[in-house]
């Protein structure tokens, strides 16, 4: 079915463009691929409006019905640039495929004929046009590279029924409305400034509010998990990334270097040189072993302008990151010991959707590579690898973790463990990771005495909770919908008074709640009552209390909670309840 949906979706793409040539016959063609649940197709020399989209998805009904054919033919190049000559981006791809001497695939239907390679339906008889739909327009550099012309992105889903559709589109929606960029403008919790630059996030107070409470919370779990909290610089010396292989393996993802005093920094893509550099200040024993350093540790990663997306892909972020530096002996148990960490963290999240991925190296990748792609080199052990991808497993195995595995998913240092979940538009994201390493220790010499009094190598594991605090951010914004949990919000109750007369009592509870700890803010008088509460309930504040006369009179709040209940209690009762429930955090898990 799957396979059949995939052939669907690549011919409405086919049709787009043919639609979209009519209207516009000087329209340059792009490309047309399948993705997750529709499809898209970029187009240059044109200037699209939303108001244009459904003139052209009614065109493609009216194709679906005529039962247009999908024929396939194969023609050398110089043919195909005739068919071609008034495309550039298609006369492009002929030039790229002919240098490979390769035949060239097309695809005709009706009038149009596309470049492709296929597969389609047999006619368009088996595309249900009640099943898809036009989405957005986006812009969309050729071939995705900035020094490219920028194309108009034309955007589709779409299924095998018409209940399909309006499931996907019903959870589009939601998603829409709950999209962490969304939320974070009307909330004020995060902004982007351009001239400051792009994917460089500013954390607005109330914001920074939640997320120093995320920082509070995870540093105390740490800490009493045996880790050490460092804090290192965020640029550092070329010869530390020549050394730890960022340089040959991630150049193209950092910035460009800064010259200081004829000498070459970079601003650090990730943590752990510096903290090899901490763990090689004095020799280590075996009894000082596993050694965990952790760090708040902000990185700088060149995204392209393209895949930037909130607090999700950024050029800046902060790591919850730490390295632990064990023996070989107690590599399992360590590894465990995360594993149990990561599920604490979770439970007391009420994260539950999430599986692990055994992401493992493809030793039979050209140039010998473990990970495959871009991460090549030539001195991997392999039964080290195969080691440490075995103890990974099995320490999955024996706490009952489901897993599944990903050939070439390694990183460029060893296997490893990655947490995954699906994001509100149902597309899987790594949200966190234990890495073992077997490539730093001989690049940095890392090493311990062990009992016998030789000197040892020791394995570094890479492990990241909440792998950023911005992408983990996002992910709770997204999850409750904005609706944080009210030991994270950053204004836990909103006092309004009824008028004037009644502000200096709202003062006065203000006082009493900020001495117990509780974020509170006061509104001003000088507006209706029902607006405040309206505006209190938009701002999603866990808890409204509104005073009046009456409550003067008996030292009592009246108490709105975001749950829709009222009540009105006496403030000391308030305070119990409220104190209580921050004190049990949250363990029913996280609403949409």
């Amino acid at each position: 079915m799957e396979n059949n949906l995939e052939k669907i979706r690549h011919s409405l793409a086919h049709l787009l463009a043919m639609a979209v040539l009519e209207k516009f016959p000087k329209a340059e063609l792009g490309i047309g691929p399948v993705i997750e649940n529709g499809f898209y197709y970029d187009f240059g020399n044109i200037k699209l409006t939303d108001a244009d989209l459904p003139i052209i998805e009614k065109r493609i009904c009216e194709l679906i019905k005529q039962n247009l054919q999908f024929k396939k033919e194969t023609l050398p190049p110089i043919t195909a640039k005739k068919f071609f000559v008034k495309q550039p981006y298609k006369l492009e791809l002929i030039k790229e495929l002919n240098k490979d001497k390769q035949k060239i695939s097309i695809y005709k239907s009706g009038d149009f004929t596309d470049l492709c390679k296929g597969p389609h339906v047999k006619s368009t008889k088996e595309i249900n046009p009640d099943a898809f739909k036009l989405t957005k327009l986006a812009g969309a550099y050729w071939k995705g590279s900035e020094k490219n012309p920028m194309l108009t992105r034309v955007y589709g889903v779409a299924f095998e029924t018409k209940k399909e559709l309006e499931d996907y589109l019903k959870q589009m929606e939601l998603a829409e409305k709950c999209d962490h960029r969304n939320i974070g403008e009307k909330l004020g919790f995060f902004m982007v400034d351009e001239q400051i630059g792009k994917g460089l996030p500013l954390w607005l107070p109330k914001g920074y509010a939640i997320r120093k409470k995320l920082e509070d919370y995870i540093f105390e779990i740490e800490k009493q998990n045996g880790y050490l909290h460092v804090l290192t610089p965020q640029i550092a010396k070329d010869e530390l990334y020549k050394k730890s292989g960022h340089l040959a393996h991630y150049k193209e993802d950092m910035y460009a270097p800064i010259e200081i005093d004829n000498e070459k920094y970079y601003l650090r893509p990730m943590n752990c040189p510096h903290h090899h550099s901490i763990y090689n200040h004095g020799k280590k024993s075996y009894r000082e072993l596993p050694l965990r350093i952790a760090e708040f540790g902000t990185v700088y990663r060149y995204e392209r302008s393209g895949v930037l997306s909130g607090l999700i892909r950024v050029r800046g972020f902060t790591q919850n990151d730490a390295h632990i530096y064990a023996a070989e002996e107690n590599l399992e148990k360590e590894i465990i010991s995360i594993l149990n960490l990561h599920k604490k963290v979770f439970d007391d999240f009420g994260i539950k959707d999430y599986w692990y991925r055994l992401s493992l190296p493809d030793f039979s990748a050209k140039g010998g590579s473990a990970s495959g792609g871009k991460n090549k080199f030539s001195d991997v052990n392999k039964k080290i690898w195969e080691q440490g991808a075995a103890i990974l497993k099995k320490s999955l195995q024996n706490i009952g973790h489901k897993f599944v595995e990903a050939i070439g998913e390694a990183s460029f240092y060893g296997p490893k463990i990655d947490i995954q979940m699906k994001d509100l538009y149902g597309k899987e994201d790594t949200i966190a990771t234990i890495q073992v390493d077997y490539y730093s220790a001989a690049k940095f010499n890392l090493s311990y005495i062990a009992q016998d009094g030789k000197e040892k190598p020791a394995i570094v594991i890479h492990r990241a909770i909440f792998g950023s605090f911005d992408r983990f951010f996002a992910f709770l914004i997204e999850k409750t919908c904005g609706n944080l949990p009210l030991w994270l919000a950053p204004v836990q109750a909103k006092i309004l008074a009824i008028s004037q007369k009644q502000q200096a009592y709202a003062e006065k509870i203000l006082n009493e709640l900020g001495n117990s700890g509780i974020d509170a803010e006061l509104a001003p008088s000088d507006e209706t009552l029902g607006k405040r509460i309206r505006e209190a309930e938009m701002q999603k504040i866990p808890y409204i209390l509104i005073v009046g006369d009456k409550e003067i009179s008996s030292n009592s709040v009246s108490v709105r909670s975001r749950k829709g209940d009222n009540e009105t209690m006496s403030l000391e009762k308030f305070l119990e309840k409220i104190k209580k429930e921050i004190l049990e955090k949250n363990k029913k898990g996280l609403p949409l």
